[in-house]
């Protein structure tokens, strides 16, 4: 867990940086900065989405969890959840906080370096990629707390949370995660994240909460693929 709490006080740390940024920012810079984050998370989805193998069962995890996410309204919890850290602790009113809470999270939790990390940190006791995924997310929380403001530092606790659940787990998980699961899961987070980039860059306002339940349905299909050959 040493190195999970590293990786939720560097965002911490980082998100402070960002906030303390965003006070000397003028509102051309804001929208500045709002745009290059937008441009990072672009890049940062594509590289993720296209580790892809499979891009039917790809589409179907999209559109299935898209579909079960909207029906469960899976957005408005967490930015309810985001509106109740909000209340208790910050003053912001400007609409941003649970956005950025969300936006964050989604970010810092959906990649492979956070799955394998926690796994590795779990069960060989090797911290080195969740130290380099701090370092990272880190950087990236500078960025986007600037952006977002402080719902952003408090995806810290989402991180805590999810990649401390992983750890503790790996050593019955591990075994069940393979390159392939790895990839397609990956590639999902990376559709998220090009979601976030989208919504940053106000192309489209999407709803990238609703298509978190599309991660564990591409778990569903990569079990099948060894008997439904066509995925």
């Amino acid at each position: 867990m040493l190195a999970t709490i590293i990786n939720a006080l560097a965002i911490i740390i980082g998100s402070g940086l960002g906030l303390l940024l965003k006070k000397g920012l003028s509102k051309r810079l804001e929208v500045a900065v709002f745009s290059a984050s937008g441009i990072i998370t672009l890049v940062i989805g594509m590289q993720m989405a296209f580790k892809t193998t499979h891009i039917l069962a790809f589409a179907l995890a999209l559109i299935i969890g898209g579909i079960v996410g909207t029906a469960l309204d899976v957005e408005g919890g967490i930015l309810r959840f985001g509106e109740v850290l909000k209340r208790r602790f910050a003053k912001t009113d400007d609409g941003s906080f649970a956005f950025g809470f969300l936006t964050a999270s989604v970010l810092f939790c959906s990649g492979a370096m956070a799955i394998v990390g926690s796994f590795k940190a779990g069960t060989e006791g090797d911290y080195s990629l969740l130290l380099t995924k701090s370092v990272l997310d880190g950087m990236m929380s500078i960025i986007f707390a600037s952006a977002m403001g402080p719902g952003v530092l408090f995806s810290a606790l989402a991180v805590f949370v999810y990649q401390g659940i992983l750890t503790v787990a790996s050593v019955w998980i591990a075994p069940f995660v393979t390159p392939l699961m790895l990839a397609e899961v990956t590639a999902i987070g990376g559709a998220l994240v090009l979601m976030i980039g989208i919504s940053l860059l106000d192309l489209k306002k999407m709803k990238t909460g609703d298509f978190l339940p599309s991660l564990v349905v591409t778990v569903a299909l990569v079990v099948l693929m060894p008997f439904v050959p066509f995925l």
